[in-house]
């Protein structure tokens, strides 16, 4: 499937809502975290597929600041299973020269997986090919209260105006600042919805949705994504004719 892609409009930044692991599980007759721990070759894949392509930024929408009122054993084991991922995953991104970021209320992490997660982020910070950023405690609505929170704090202390308010100047008070808007966004599993997930930076972006679960999502379903996204034209409130002369 790779040989139908144009190299020349492989998107810069795909961003992935890994949905379904708990349906996934549920039709094997088992408890969601053999969903979840069976997702792992999904994330895999995924990485691998799009390092292959040459994408600069892969988002994964990992843990959402809502799934904190899942139940405490589910949320718990998904913590355990994010620091044996990261531990066990750490020399693939190295000697494939992937940088590994984190977006999201990390501080609310245990401090195991946050200790675990600054460690590979340290480690990996000098590699130069595909960034993996993981949303971890993330939610759209939260990051744009914390931007709002930052630009009022500047503008109580006399550093800015509110007339000095810009679109620029809250899109670099995002968690993403200096990190260019994803072209792509895919959510597997079937469901119609972005689910709270980068509210402010899916304005222009294309959306592709699989109902393939996310535990069986393989490179070759990255690629049909792709081709998908190839075969439309991003207008960006221009005429077809404009974006074409």
């Amino acid at each position: 499937m790779k040989e139908k892609l144009d190299p020349t409009k492989i998107p810069q930044h795909i961003a992935i809502i890994m949905d379904g692991n708990g349906r996934w599980a549920k039709k094997k007759g088992a408890m969601r975290i053999f969903g979840h721990r069976n997702a792992i070759q999904a994330v895999k894949d995924a990485i691998e597929g799009a390092d292959h392509l040459g994408v600069k930024y892969l988002t994964l929408f990992s843990f959402s600041t809502e799934n904190w009122s899942r139940p405490q054993d589910e949320v718990r084991a998904l913590m355990e299973l994010l620091v044996k991922t990261i531990i066990d995953e750490i020399s693939l991104m190295m000697n494939n020269n992937i940088r590994l970021d984190a977006i999201g209320d990390l501080s609310s992490l245990p401090q195991s997986a946050y200790d675990k997660l600054m460690e590979a982020k340290q480690m990996t910070a000098s590699n130069t090919g595909l960034t993996v950023i993981l949303a971890l405690s993330y939610s759209g609505q939260w990051e744009l209260t914390q931007a709002v929170k930052r630009i009022a704090q500047k503008v109580s202390t006399g550093e800015i105006t509110p007339d000095q308010i810009t679109q620029d100047l809250v899109a670099s008070n995002l968690d993403t600042a200096g990190i260019p808007d994803p072209e792509l966004m895919i959510r597997t599993s079937g469901e119609y919805r972005i689910s709270n997930f980068l509210l402010w930076q899916l304005a222009y972006t294309e959306l592709y949705f699989t109902p393939v679960l996310w535990p069986d999502f393989r490179r070759e379903h990255l690629f049909a994504a792709i081709e998908d996204y190839q075969k439309r034209e991003r207008r960006f409130g221009k005429t077809g004719e404009q974006v074409k002369s």
